[in-house]
């Protein structure tokens, strides 16, 4: 996309053209967060925002199921306008931009890193307030009217259980434990829910919190139509508690507290049980992932350490699996 003198003129030009002539860019730093897309801080004349824009502004075809950003940013505006608290999206690029796919937001303030949400002092308050939070956040996003929306993926949980058995089996690496999730899955199935906007990534790690508690619902790639109690599930593997397993919902809270503001806010009945099934799901694919992460570095393609310390937490979820299934057969 052009040289850095032209990144950084091109980023100018957009500054000023959303916040006014006389706003000046003064700043711009690239952060280290967002794996697949760039995540670049903006601020100048008393603005703050975030660029998030595609690896060198150039869109390339992937693989995965992920939406493009003019779609996420759409869903982010649609999330607002149901309260989902969710940064402003201030401008979508286009090609007089210079700068490639992506979007300007807001920037809002808080922390995304899971360890000092979870140990610091600061969010205690916050703390306490999160699962129920999470549940009305989480209820906003799948009231959102579908026929609004732009067309996006489809996936139930059956087609979930093969696609990722797919991934597993092309490794050709037999892991009895997946082996066992998978035929317990199947199994098992609940009947699907009516389809709604399923975020798809709901964790922290892609949750703003500030001492008041959640801010922003963030990184919408992963958003597709599906049942709701994937989303409330997702938050509740156990990957996602960092080594506080004893609060199920994201290391920080009760899942009864989140049931219960999501079940007020929907009309929904859903209960503990409603998200077991959907939590063993949630963790085989974490553990597919981490499976497809350890190949992206043994084949060289993405030789990072990152990578390889990823793939290393396969095991993990092999136990979280074998205590899933055990408290099934309890």
């Amino acid at each position: 996309m052009g040289t850095d003198s032209d990144f950084k003129s091109s980023l100018s030009t957009l500054f000023t053209g959303v916040f006014g002539a006389d706003a000046k860019l003064e700043s711009f730093k690239r952060l280290s967060g967002g794996a697949s897309q760039e995540t670049w801080a903006l601020a100048g004349s008393g603005h703050e925002a975030i660029l998030r824009r595609a690896p060198g502004g150039v869109s390339t075809a992937r693989s995965s199921a992920a939406i493009d950003l003019p779609t996420e940013a759409i869903l982010i505006e649609a999330a607002r306008k149901q309260n989902v608290p969710a940064p402003a999206v201030l401008h979508t690029l286009c090609e007089r931009d210079g700068l490639g796919d992506g979007f300007l937001m807001k920037r809002i303030a808080g922390e995304t890193i899971a360890r000092p949400i979870l140990r610091n002092d600061k969010f205690s308050e916050a703390r306490a307030l999160l699962a129920g939070q999470c549940g009305a956040a989480l209820a906003g996003i799948h009231q959102i009217a579908l026929e609004t929306l732009p067309d996006l993926p489809k996936s139930d949980g059956l087609a979930q259980v093969a696609q990722y058995e797919d991934i597993y089996r092309s490794f050709d690496t037999p892991r009895p434990i997946f082996e066992l999730a998978i035929s317990w899955l199947k199994a098992n199935a609940p009947a699907t829910k009516e389809f709604v906007l399923v975020h798809g990534d709901f964790r922290l790690g892609n949750l703003m919190v500030d001492e008041e508690g959640l801010a922003a619902v963030l990184d919408w790639e992963l958003a597709h139509l599906g049942d709701p109690r994937e989303d409330l599930a997702w938050i509740c593997v156990n990957s996602w508690r960092f080594g506080q397993s004893q609060s199920r919902v994201g290391g920080f809270g009760q899942l009864d507290d989140m049931l219960a503001a999501y079940n007020s806010a929907t009309g929904q009945n859903f209960s503990p049980q409603d998200i077991d099934w959907w939590e063993m799901l949630g963790t085989l694919k974490w553990g597919v992932m981490c499976m497809i992460m350890y190949e992206a570095f043994r084949s060289g393609s993405d030789p990072s350490v990152e990578r390889a310390a990823i793939g290393r937490r396969v095991s993990e979820t092999e136990i979280d699996l074998v205590n899933l299934l055990e408290a099934q057969c309890a």
